[in-house]
């Protein structure tokens, strides 16, 4: 169902656009050094999606699961290399036919986050299909398609939560907005952000 005058931004799946605004709660877990898990819910407690994977190691690499485990999305980002790329694949596939968008900061050194994302990752294009802005300060960030805003994340960060391990964000996702794409950026950037 499509949103009159909305055109629906679509790019993990349609399954995950909803018709009216989503607003989610996304909980970040470290379970140790080498492993951190989000869970993505509804305003309701359901459990929508879950991302598992390295952190803090060189296997840059991030599953994105439905809530019964199906991979849905595989993240792979390139180590030591100061543009933070990063590929997104269809299911657990990491072949370059599967790539269904890439994501590149837009200046090696950055004082505001500019990150630009691009669906069609063999072009040679300079035009970005999506950009996510935001500042280095916190977590928080916006996501637009060209001037459109399409979602935005906010990091509740407190000095506790982060001495446990445990991080949340909020999520408001406008609507026809594929919610697993804006999750997927968030996993992303998160990665990018830690030390």
């Amino acid at each position: 169902m499509t949103v009159y005058g909305v055109p629906p931004v679509s790019v993990v799946g349609e399954s995950y656009c909803a018709p009216y605004p989503l607003e989610l709660i996304v909980k970040k877990k470290i379970k140790k050094l080498s492993n951190a898990q989000f869970e993505v819910f509804d305003l309701s407690g359901n459990l929508l999606l879950q991302v598992d994977g390295g952190v803090w190691n060189f296997q840059l690499k991030r599953v994105l699961r439905d809530p019964a485990g199906f991979p849905i999305l595989t993240i792979r980002g390139k180590v030591l290399t100061l543009w933070h790329k990063w590929k997104a694949h269809a299911g657990e596939s990491t072949d370059d036919s599967s790539v269904l968008f890439t994501v590149k900061q837009s200046r090696p050194l950055q004082i505001k986050k500019a990150i630009n994302v691009f669906l069609t990752p063999t072009s040679k294009k300079k035009e970005a299909d999506f950009h996510i802005s935001g500042s280095y300060t916190s977590l928080s960030f916006k996501l637009y398609e060209g001037r459109r805003l399409i979602a935005e994340v906010k990091h509740n960060f407190t000095l506790e939560s982060f001495c446990k391990g445990k991080e949340r964000y909020k999520v408001k996702v406008y609507p026809e907005v594929d919610y697993a794409f804006v999750v997927a950026l968030l996993v992303i950037l998160d990665e990018n952000d830690t030390p």
